[in-house]
Parts: C-alpha cells; sequence; structure tokens
C-alpha cells in the first residue's frame, strides 16, 4: 500500500495514479501478446494526453469520435489513429483524410460521398454495424437500442458495400464483461458473418471492462482468437475506461455545512461540473476511507457548490462529524471526467496531478478564470 497525502495539493483536483495505469496496461498488453490483436484508446473516456507516451508503450494507437479527438492522438500518440463519428462534415472530413488511418462510416449515404477522397489517401475504410443485440440495462448507453442512430442493419449490407470496405466494425457494449461481447458476438455473426472472410479486420469496439477485477480475461482471450482462427482478420478492441479504470481521484475539500433535514456538506467539487456522469448516468460515486447507503453513525447529503439546486454527488455515512476543511476523495475519477467537465457558473475546473509509487505528485496543469473566459464571447 502507498501512502497518498492529498492534503498536499489544492483542491478541487484529479490525482492520476500512474502505478494503477501501468497495472491496466499490463493486462491489456497480455490479452495483445496472447491474442494477436490490437488496442486502441479510446479517448472519449480519457483523454489525458500528457501520459500517451506511456500508453503508447503498451497499445497500439487511438481512436477518435470527432476531428478534435482525431488531431490529439495524431499529435500526441502518433500510432495508429482511428475514427467514428455519426456524420463527418466536409471541412472536418477534408482535414480527417489526412491524419486518420481507418475511418469508420455510420451510414452508407456516407460511405458513398466520402470513399473517392478517403480511398485518394489510401485510407482503411470501415463501415459501422448494429448487431441488434442489446446486452444492457441503460438505454441511453445502448447503441441497440429502439431507434438508435448507431450503426446499419443486415438489411442495409450488400456485397456491393462489401467490395468498398476494408473491415466492419460493432459497438455494443458499456462497462461490461465478457460474458456480454460473447452473446454480441454471436449476433454479429449470425448476421454478417458471410461478409467477413471478405474483410481485412472488424473492430469489436469498446465498452469492455477488461481491467475490473472480476473481468473474465480467459473468456476474452477465448473469443478473440477462435474469432481469428475462424475468420483469418485482424482483430481490434477500443475501450477507454479499460485504460485508467480504478486510477484516478477527485479531490475536494469540504466548504461548509448547512441543515435542512440532513446535515448538507457543500464540497468544492461539483458533479454538474467536474463529475457529470454522477448526474447523467446516474449513479454514486465511492468515497475513499468512508461508506456511504447508511452504514456508519455520521450521515451526510454531499452536494457541490453551484447554484443547481440538483447538484448533488449522494448520501453517505462517515465514522465521525464532517468539518469544514475536511478533504473528501471521490474514486474512480479519472475516466469521463476531464473528457466532459465544464465552467458552469465559472467555477475553474480542477487541477491535473499525477501521482507515483512514491506518492509523489507532480501538478500537470491547473487552470485560472483565462481558462473560462476562453471558452465564451
Amino acid at each position: 500500500m502507498i501512502k497518498i497525502d492529498f492534503n498536499k495539493i489544492k483542491t478541487p483536483a484529479y490525482v492520476v495514479f500512474l502505478p494503477k495505469i501501468k497495472q491496466n496496461l499490463e493486462i491489456l498488453r497480455r490479452v495483445k501478446e496472447e491474442t494477436g490483436c490490437k488496442i486502441l484508446l479510446a479517448q472519449k473516456a480519457f483523454s489525458m494526453f500528457s501520459i500517451y507516451p506511456l500508453i503508447a508503450d503498451y497499445l497500439d494507437g487511438t481512436t477518435a469520435s470527432g476531428i478534435n479527438e482525431a488531431r490529439l492522438g495524431r499529435e500526441e500518440m502518433n500510432k495508429e489513429n482511428h475514427i467514428f463519428a455519426p456524420a463527418y462534415g466536409d471541412v472536418d472530413f477534408s482535414e480527417i483524410v489526412k491524419i486518420c488511418d481507418h475511418i469508420v462510416f455510420n451510414s452508407i449515404a456516407q460511405l458513398n460521398k466520402f470513399l473517392d477522397k478517403a480511398r485518394a489517401y489510401k485510407r482503411e475504410i470501415g463501415i459501422r454495424v448494429n448487431p441488434e443485440k442489446s446486452t444492457q440495462e441503460h438505454s441511453i448507453y445502448d447503441p441497440c437500442a429502439p431507434l438508435s442512430r448507431l450503426g446499419i442493419k443486415r438489411r442495409e449490407i450488400t456485397m456491393e458495400i462489401i467490395e468498398k470496405i476494408d473491415g466492419l466494425h460493432f459497438h455494443t457494449l458499456c462497462e461490461q464483461n465478457a460474458d456480454a461481447l460473447e452473446e454480441t458476438l454471436k449476433a454479429f455473426e449470425e448476421k454478417f458473418g458471410t461478409f467477413i472472410p471478405q474483410l481485412k479486420w472488424v473492430n469489436f469496439g469498446g465498452g469492455h471492462h477488461i481491467t475490473r477485477e472480476d473481468y473474465d480475461l480467459s473468456l476474452l482471450i477465448r473469443l478473440i482468437k477462435e474469432f481469428k482462427a475462424k475468420y483469418n482478420v485482424q482483430v481490434y478492441l477500443e475501450p477507454g475506461e479499460a485504460i485508467a479504470l480504478n486510477a484516478g481521484y477527485l479531490v475536494s475539500d469540504v466548504m461548509d455545512i448547512v441543515e435542512n433535514d440532513k446535515n448538507i456538506a457543500i464540497l468544492s467539487a461539483s458533479a454538474a461540473c467536474h463529475m457529470p456522469d454522477v448526474l447523467e448516468m446516474p449513479y454514486t460515486p465511492k468515497v475513499l476511507g468512508n461508506m456511504h447507503e447508511g452504514q456508519k453513525q455520521y450521515k451526510y447529503v454531499l452536494a457541490g457548490n453551484t447554484c443547481l439546486a440538483g447538484d448533488v454527488i449522494g448520501e453517505y455515512s462517515f465514522d465521525r462529524p464532517l468539518k469544514v476543511n475536511d478533504k473528501i476523495i471521490f474514486l474512480d475519477m479519472a475516466i469521463y471526467t476531464m473528457v466532459k467537465n465544464n465552467t458552469f457558473n465559472g467555477i475553474n475546473l480542477p487541477s491535473i496531478y499525477t501521482v507515483d509509487d512514491q506518492g509523489l505528485f507532480t501538478l500537470i496543469k491547473e487552470f485560472f478564470y483565462e481558462d473560462f473566459k476562453s471558452r465564451l464571447s
């Protein structure tokens, strides 16, 4: 166990624990080595480019969801650079085609519109498909839900389309285990299996919680190996969360405590600004060294310091009363935080630190008024 003294840093702050990042990357490298698949960093979950050189030692490149992520991947990692977006604009595509190695389209219309330009740059071309197999309960994260705009269905695919592309892409999972991939692969093969031997690669998308403690690595490895042996294609995975899972903290201070039927601790960190998935998912994040769900004597609602009435993180209980300036440290706060945060109310974004295996902090970036103002006009 490494003792980290969070009192040494100014809050609010994201702290990324480098030994955990390395541990996650070692697991992903094992999957690569045992299967021959390629693994990409999905930047939509984690875009901390200051540690891209470390990630590049383990992974094959990056994948983007738009032009700016694509530029970041090219500039800061400069390995394989993939992109998928629901649609591409003409101006953005003129840049994308110069910097992205693999370009995945979401419709046949977009494929036909941009195919010649992509081929002129000798890019790998793919199309995203919808296996029509839901394996999760949250419709907001389910690309196979009714009325989904992501991926085309089997009835639209013809051999003429297959002859225009190099690979197929599906992405249906969200924070799931390998059993969900097994279900999805079965549906994918039933619908698209006849086309796969004509292709160079298949991308299994993201949402694989490969570095989670209970993840079935042996099943994942078996599924990839069997698929590659059956179809003789390259397999890609593009996890985002798995790279930084459980590697981040959001450190905050108690600024005040008010009472309205319950004790409410107002923090320097905000759900609305600094961890928006808490409200969007929604979920209640864990707190270091303390418990929630009423398991200890002193109970508090933890809330953010914005004017949004619903800026509430959750109800927690502690083994002693909270007081002003106490540190509240939220866990698993590297993923979908820095990439989604905002400056509502003009609140500063949290500073960003790394901490090493000796407990030594490095300040990566601090945010000020100019950062807030630069987003406005």
